[in-house]
């Protein structure tokens, strides 16, 4: 499912014309993103909780040449699923 189409899904659900469906999954895009980048996280209950994962500075190897490489430290979205979340996929 893409963007717009998530968008014209909230529109048919709840009754808002197509473009004030758009800026509302957009302006939810934005807080969860501008919420991550701050450092914090976002919970929805029933359906689980963005938070940002920290990777560690390590050691890799460019497949092509095989010359081992540094790789920095970064940060990383992630998602964990609400236990009733993985209930309706499951069940």
């Amino acid at each position: 499912m893409t963007k717009n189409e998530l968008a014209e899904q909230v529109a048919e659900r709840t009754g808002l014309a197509a473009s004030q469906a758009r800026q509302v999954v957009e302006a939810a895009i934005e807080v969860v993103s501008d919420e991550l980048a701050a450092g914090g996280e976002v919970a929805l209950a029933g359906f689980g909780k963005f938070s940002v994962s920290q990777r560690a500075a390590r050691q890799g190897r460019n497949p092509s040449t095989g010359e081992t490489i540094n790789i920095a430290a970064s940060k990383a979205a992630k998602f964990s699923a609400a236990s009733a979340l993985k209930k309706r996929l499951n069940g």
